[in-house]
């Protein structure tokens, strides 16, 4: 397994957080997400070999946020 850190904008309630979550979670191979609304980060444990970041960065910015 392997985490990786994702600075995202945009995200500012409860649903903005869900809605990255939700995205990633479907990924093949993402394990585990965890949303830091405040700090703007998304912590992502994932198998290397069926997820990549750029798919993960893809979900992320199909959820209408950017991706830093």
């Amino acid at each position: 397994m392997e985490k990786t850190v994702l600075n995202v904008q945009g995200m500012s309630c409860g649903h903005c957080e869900k809605a990255v979550k939700s995205a990633l979670g479907e990924l093949d191979g993402v394990q585990n997400v965890d949303v830091s609304l405040k700090d703007g980060k998304v912590e992502v444990e994932f198998d290397s070999s069926k997820a990549t970041v750029a798919v993960m960065k893809d979900a992320i910015e199909d959820q209408g946020y950017d991706v830093v």
